[in-house]
């Protein structure tokens, strides 16, 4: 048996993402050399390592948990949807094609032998691989072709336990379930149940959690954990994306409208605006709030073409540009930056079905073209003398039209009157540089908002979230049955 554990969940969003990245900082503080694992994502939440690759975000966040660097065999494989009927492939850190609907089954074996190698690669290297699932190993429609719930477990004979989220409910059935939905050779590797985001008398749910160990052959809820307020890392699940809006306490916030696209990328960019004292963030659709809002966010996308005519659809396109021409502030971020330009030109088919080219919004004096090769990179840079960082995630680039007048540079990109544009994912993260882009927006909108000095920086902030994710691990699960399980 391999010095491991999967996690996996009854659902989508279970929790299994901040319970394995609890599990990696509970396991370091105990002087465990631990890597987290995910051998397939769906997601267009991303993150690109110190060597270049690009991998989930949740690896990258739990790596940070677990207190080692990022790497590719943490996430060799992550399929980025850029329909819903193709997803474009991201093999051991790098661009490597599409995969259609129709190929899951046979397009996949491929990606299987790249995933087991890499987790082979990372369990010669630490004591233990903490191997995250995704959505619900009961989905038995993908069982044969599977490698990242129970097809990774029998492959490497890896014990498992299941999370299940009991504040959305009927979580007691969603475990049983899972369990009666495997085959016995599957069910076999199933240990035990964690329950997730409680809130209530623990006295009124143990008679059920002792019904449950009964019928499902004595396999032991490891431990409930609380209700987390305020721990929102770094999410790469989209139907946590869909739901998501942070607010503030207090009079009058500075408000943020970022516009929900359908294939939105990166969205975790405006978490640390969402954690700024005295400002309001909501993920919208709404060409009302779009033209109230203080700072309008376009978000990165997968499909920039797509998305650009759903806001052309949906009104949000004239909100935008209502909202800049009379000099509220528009943020664009990657995608986002690139619908921006005056036109934009994808002539290899690279996030449209076909070559294309169409005009953007047109807020910035810039055009787009998408090339073959995507760019990855963590670049440094600063704006108005205050230092930032970043990441590149794309294929479009952006040049400035030769007589584009007054425009200034921002970080990669320009600004234009009130329209900023960069390319620059997680820039926002960068204390210095976040609070001085919104006091300029502020400025600009004609409100008092000013950074708070004795509030915590981001990065302090997802670390204190970190330790408390180990916290709970340690206060709420039974810990000794959990390091038996994976052989410590």
């Amino acid at each position: 048996m391999s010095r491991g554990l999967l996690v996996a969940g009854t659902t989508s969003d279970a929790g299994k993402s901040l319970v394995t990245a609890g599990l990696c900082r509970w396991l370091a503080r105990e002087g465990v050399s631990v890597a987290p694992f995910k051998s397939q994502n769906m997601s267009n939440n991303s993150m690109v390592c110190p060597d270049g690759a690009e991998i989930g975000r949740a690896q990258w966040v739990q790596a940070l948990a677990a207190g080692v660097t990022p790497e590719a065999a943490m996430n060799p494989v992550l399929l980025k949807p850029g329909s819903d009927h193709t997803s474009h492939v991201v093999l051991m850190g790098r661009p490597a094609g599409q995969l259609r609907a129709g190929e899951w089954a046979t397009g996949r074996r491929a990606l299987a032998e790249a995933a087991y190698a890499a987790f082979d690669d990372l369990a010669a290297r630490f004591d233990v691989v903490l191997a995250e699932g995704a959505g619900s190993p009961a989905e038995i429609n993908l069982r044969e072709g599977d490698y990242v719930n129970l097809g990774l477990a029998r492959a490497r004979d890896l014990p498992v336990v299941v999370v299940g989220d009991i504040d959305r409910g009927g979580v007691l059935a969603a475990f049983y379930g899972t369990l009666g939905l495997l085959d016995p050779a599957d069910q076999a590797h199933l240990k035990g149940w964690i329950v997730n985001k409680f809130r209530g008398d623990l006295g009124l749910l143990r008679p059920g959690l002792e019904l449950l160990q009964e019928r499902t052959g004595g396999r032991p809820v490891l431990g409930v954990l609380p209700y987390l307020h305020d721990v929102w890392l770094d999410s790469e699940d989209a139907l946590a994306i869909a739901g998501w809006s942070r607010g503030t306490q207090g009079e009058a916030p500075l408000t943020v409208a970022v516009v929900r696209l359908p294939r939105v990328s990166n969205a975790t960019d405006v978490d640390a605006l969402a954690g700024e004292p005295g400002v309001q963030v909501v993920v919208t659709a709404d060409p009302a709030v779009v033209e109230q809002a203080d700072l309008v966010v376009l978000p990165g996308t997968r499909a920039t073409l797509s998305d650009l005519d759903w806001l052309r659809r949906r009104g949000l396109a004239d909100a935008v540009v209502r909202r800049a021409r009379r000099g509220a502030p528009v943020l664009g971020i990657c995608g986002g930056h690139q619908m921006l330009a005056e036109t934009i030109d994808d002539p290899f088919g690279v996030e449209s079905p076909s070559p294309a080219t169409v005009p953007g919004l047109g807020l910035l004096p810039t055009t787009v073209r998408f090339e073959r090769n995507k760019r990855l990179g963590t670049p440094s840079g600063a704006w108005r003398d205050r230092p930032v960082d970043g990441y590149l995630i794309h294929h479009g680039a952006s040049a400035l039209r030769e007589d584009a007048g007054d425009v200034e540079p921002f970080l990669d990109g320009w600004r234009c009157g009130s329209v900023y544009g960069t390319t620059w994912h997680g820039a926002l993260e960068g204390d210095a540089f976040r609070q001085a882009f919104l006091t300029e927006v502020a400025d600009r909108a004609g409100r008092s908002w000013a950074p708070d000095p004795t509030a915590p920086g981001f990065a302090t902030r997802r670390a204190a979230m970190l330790d408390r994710l180990g916290d709970a691990v340690a206060d709420h699960l039974d810990t000794t049955a959990l390091r038996e399980m994976m052989g410590l």
